[in-house]
């Protein structure tokens, strides 16, 4: 069955006891990254939500109307 996937994503980021930076988006499972900085890690997480959203559509899972796609700070 096909999914319906909106095409605004929220980017949450959190630095860690160690100080690695996790990212993650919040509307796409899984889509969590960890990097030694903030912008590493939201460029990061960024990318694999794109890679896990291209490998949905191509394998029919998931409806997007791509027109667009925006990555907003939570």
């Amino acid at each position: 069955m096909e999914n319906q996937l909106s095409n605004q994503f929220t980017v949450e980021t959190e630095q860690e006891e160690d100080g690695r930076w996790i990212a993650e988006v919040l509307e796409i499972p899984g889509v969590l990254v960890y990097s030694d900085t903030q912008p590493q890690a939201i460029a990061h997480v960024q990318a694999l939500a794109l890679r896990v959203i291209a490998d949905k559509l191509e394998h029919d899972e998931m409806v997007l109307g791509l027109t667009s796609l925006t990555f907003t700070a939570a």
